[in-house]
């Protein structure tokens, strides 16, 4: 398209990438980091665990079938994971100017645009992988011709990324039997609609409430963006639930969470994880299991209290992908076993977690 201005992606080791621009004319600074999956780029940009990043696609086309429709349901967007995007850009190797699809009603590169985020096509987002595989996740530019270059290079992390994300109020979703309280670290709506799917009446409260002072059956422990450590206040809350004794479920970050106030320490991956094809073993069994992760820290097992143990370990580099309580009905993973549009692969974590909550109510 010759009428798109050129662009950028400039990595702070100073490896440049040049493309055009497709979405909205402004330059930025963020965290380059990558993405495998071949569709889901929707639910993708809005993942508020994208938040603070530069977000590149692997995927060579990316734009074809447009974006879906902004119908709501049960008082969330249908289609989507939140009510915006989170990713700070966006960087493609093609992208299609031709969208179809039925449910489509506009094009990715509008959507970017109307909401102020810039992105990139006709790059090689294979060698910016290769790149970050190798030298680790860096911070990066998106700079596109004729705006104002960031000064310096900002790196999100340093922020309280889940306190931008999360609720500011108390929200509810559902009227079923089940109360629980879903901790909001940037939560993806598939969460709330497989916690509803399974006769849950949902209580959203914001990341630092003391949410032990509800009635409530179960704690969901939700995803978010950004370092754990910058959540003090969540893990103390969660160390009073832990006293409680009801069950609690973590997922992402919410994983990362418990295993602190189960005695953990996390650190930093090397490039993360964030694909949709990653293999996962349950502990103890031969059972492996496909999963959607999207993280960029981890939680170092050998420093959980005696009373825990680990759940699944990832079968490429093995990482903790899990957690668990001996005795007690508290457990959580570190991928995605909401994952939208999948794989489909974990979601018996939810059933599990009712299943714990049931078997507690009886007690």
């Amino acid at each position: 398209m010759s009428d798109k201005k050129t662009a950028r992606l400039v990595l702070e080791d100073g490896t440049q990438f040049a493309g055009h621009s497709f979405g909205a004319e402004t330059s930025l600074s963020g965290e380059v980091v990558f993405n495998t999956a071949m569709t889901g780029y929707p639910e993708s940009l809005t993942d508020p665990s994208y938040r603070g990043q530069i977000l590149v696609i692997t995927y060579p086309l990316i734009g074809n079938y447009g974006v879906p429709a902004f119908a709501e349901e049960n008082g969330m967007l249908r289609f989507f994971e939140s009510d915006r995007i989170h990713v700070r850009g966006l960087v493609v190797s093609d992208y299609s100017f031709e969208h179809s699809h039925w449910n489509a009603v506009e094009s990715l590169g509008r959507w970017l645009e109307d909401n102020g985020v810039p992105a990139l096509y006709g790059v090689d987002t294979r060698q910016i992988t290769k790149i970050i595989r190798e030298r680790g996740v860096m911070l990066g530019k998106i700079l596109v011709e004729g705006t104002p270059e960031p000064a310096g290079f900002e790196d999100p992390n340093r922020e309280n990324l889940v306190a931008q994300v999360s609720t500011r109020t108390v929200e509810t979703y559902g009227n079923g039997k089940h109360r629980i309280v879903l901790v909001d670290c940037g939560c993806k709506y598939n969460i709330v609609r497989c916690l509803c799917e399974r006769d849950a009446t949902v209580i959203r409260v914001p990341w630092d409430y003391d949410f032990t002072q509800i009635d409530y059956d179960g704690v969901m422990l939700s995803n978010g963006p950004g370092d754990p450590q910058q959540c003090g206040t969540t893990v103390a809350h969660i160390r009073k639930a832990i006293a409680l004794g009801k069950p609690i479920f973590g997922i992402c970050l919410g994983n990362q969470l418990l295993s602190m106030a189960a005695g953990a320490r996390t650190f930093k991956l090397k490039y993360g994880h964030r694909s949709h094809n990653q293999p996962a073993l349950m502990v103890g069994t031969d059972r492996a299991v496909i999963t959607s992760q999207n993280h960029g820290y981890a939680v170092d097992t050998a420093t959980l209290d005696a009373d825990w143990e680990p759940y699944f370990v990832n079968l490429n580099d093995g990482t903790s992908e899990g957690i668990r309580h001996k005795s007690k009905p508290f457990f959580s993973v570190q991928f995605h076993p909401e994952a939208s549009g999948g794989p489909v692969d974990t979601e018996f974590l939810f059933d599990d977690f009712i299943q714990n909550i049931e078997n507690a109510k009886r007690q």
